[in-house]
């Protein structure tokens, strides 16, 4: 079966996870329609020694494209994309992804971290970029969120009882720059409010 044809994105959302997180995105996926209009970029902490099989199993869970990311993939509407292990993923002026080194720096000790990601799509989207914080351990995006929240976009996370660990969330919560703190099965319809024209 052929690919549908990209249709650029005019709305990316950033999604970070850690622990937990393939189940939490396992839920949010399969909660989207197939004609979802927005691209989907997600970061995951993933052992950089082993091959993913993310994209592989979120795919079989979802309606939606997934795929795992390469420099240069252009972010088109119901499409997902996955940061590889090892490489941090940003987006460029029209709509690219762009991979770094495996020898990047790690940040919050994470390499993919969330802040790139988050950071470039606030800059490239503006008001158009949501960012989503999962169930994970550590900090990782809480820099991102406020970027996101300067360039006029919304911010999720994921709220304490439906999280495995609740560190991430709550340390972009304490920003107070979290727009809608929710638990993990009401992440996909508020997606789809703030996406699908007429849908609120």
């Amino acid at each position: 079966m052929t690919a549908p044809p990209c249709i650029p994105a005019q709305s990316v959302i950033a999604m970070a996870a850690s622990a937990g997180g393939l189940h939490a995105l396992s839920v949010i996926l399969g909660g989207l329609p197939a004609d979802f209009p927005a691209a989907i970029a997600i970061v995951m902490h993933l052992s950089p020694v082993h091959k993913s099989l993310l994209a592989e199993i979120l795919s079989s869970r979802s309606q939606l494209e997934v795929r795992q990311a390469q420099t240069g993939d252009i972010l088109c509407h119901s499409s997902v994309f996955v940061a590889p292990p090892n490489h941090h993923m940003s987006v460029v002026k029209g709509g690219r992804i762009a991979l770094s080194s495996d020898e990047a720096e790690k940040v919050h000790f994470a390499r993919p971290s969330a802040e790139p990601l988050f950071a470039s799509v606030a800059e490239v989207y503006q008001s158009h970029a949501i960012a989503v914080v999962l169930t994970g351990g550590d900090g990782d995006g809480s820099f991102g969120v406020q970027i996101i929240k300067d360039r006029g976009g919304k911010v999720i996370a994921q709220d304490r009882p439906t999280s495995q660990d609740f560190s991430m969330p709550q340390s972009s919560i304490r920003t107070g720059d979290v727009d809608f703190i929710l638990p993990l099965t009401e992440i996909a319809p508020m997606l789809i409010e703030l996406i699908v024209p007429g849908k609120a």
